[in-house]
């Protein structure tokens, strides 16, 4: 029974599939390359802009600059765990 098996797998070709695989991977790299390399995908090449602040450069790319609040002059203390007390005081 075994050698019947191993009989019909050898005359098998069975690289139909394959092909098929290795053909529509082929083409799509050679697609991938010519849009991304192709004659009309030339990069475009702008001057660059130096600003001499950071809201300089902000206003040239269009964003709304705001100032921050202020702060107070106290601030509030920053919470903290509180001391853990011990289960079993120590007498005194």
């Amino acid at each position: 029974m075994a050698k019947d098996l191993a009989r019909d797998h050898a005359g098998r070709s069975g690289g139909t599939p394959l092909k098929v695989a290795i053909g529509v991977a082929v083409l799509g790299v050679l697609g991938m390359l010519i849009v991304d390399h192709g004659p009309w995908n030339k990069p475009k090449m702008q001057p660059a802009f130096m600003a001499s602040s950071t809201g300089e450069a902000a206003r040239a790319a269009g964003a709304e600059v705001t100032p921050t609040e202020p702060k107070l002059r106290v601030e509030p203390e920053p919470p903290t765990p509180k001391p853990v007390h011990p289960v079993n005081p120590a007498p005194q």
